[in-house]
């Protein structure tokens, strides 16, 4: 796949980093980073994390950023109107962070072909401990800034994720990779970026049954 170009799907957190850093490393060209909205544009679906923070993040990718907004029910118009935009600028593949939940894998497939776009999931397959290891071994910076507090301790929030926070939580029988959609993550440096994001993370907030803790720029 060596110089192919590519859309990466961003969501700020380690799957999708270490997804782009696999993509850099076989030799494929990054020229947009898609990173999906709530339906205000204000944070990130899933990650919660804001506009200017992502645009940060992305700033020091050196890549141009494309954003969609979208409610769940418009989320798949609204991902391949953002698939038809890339392929129409001549890009042909699309970089994702799946690991092994096959019904997302299948339909980032489905849905990429609609578009004439090629998913391509660098990390597929791999063990998931497996993945916070290269993460922490390469030198990623991440932190955990959303728990899901039906499958973990709200108590994580706000943890930089090590590798003695990985055998912790593998210890209380939590997937240290959160996978199951236990935990979210950020992240703010590693060999991709051109210098760290600086980032400030509040005090956790509660929405149902998720723990936030809202991150934003550091002022100068």
């Amino acid at each position: 796949m060596k110089n192919e170009l590519f859309v990466a799907s961003w969501s700020g957190g380690k799957d999708s980093a270490l997804a782009y850093y696999h993509a850099l490393q076989i030799g494929m060209v990054p020229k947009k980073i898609l990173t999906m909205f709530e339906e205000d544009n204000e944070i990130s679906k899933s990650h919660a994390i804001p506009l200017d923070v992502v645009q940060a993040q992305v700033d020091r990718l050196g890549v141009p950023l494309l954003t969609k907004s979208a409610s769940w029910g418009s989320y798949e118009e609204e991902f391949i109107d953002a698939m038809d935009t890339c392929r129409a600028e001549g890009i042909t593949h699309g970089v994702f962070g799946d690991i092994d939940l096959e019904d997302h894998l299948k339909w980032v497939q489905t849905t990429c072909a609609k578009s004439d776009i090629v998913a391509v999931h660098p990390l597929w397959n791999f063990a998931r401990r497996s993945v916070v290891e290269e993460l922490l071994e390469a030198g990623f910076e991440a932190w955990i800034i959303v728990v899901n507090t039906k499958m973990m301790p709200a108590s994580y929030v706000g943890k930089r994720l090590t590798k003695d926070l990985m055998e912790e939580l593998e210890a209380a029988g939590i997937d240290a990779c959160g996978e199951n959609g236990e935990f979210h993550t950020i992240v703010v440096d590693g060999p991709i970026f051109s210098e760290r994001v600086p980032i400030s993370v509040a005090t956790p907030i509660e929405r149902e049954h998720y723990v936030f803790s809202p991150v934003s720029l550091e002022e100068d």
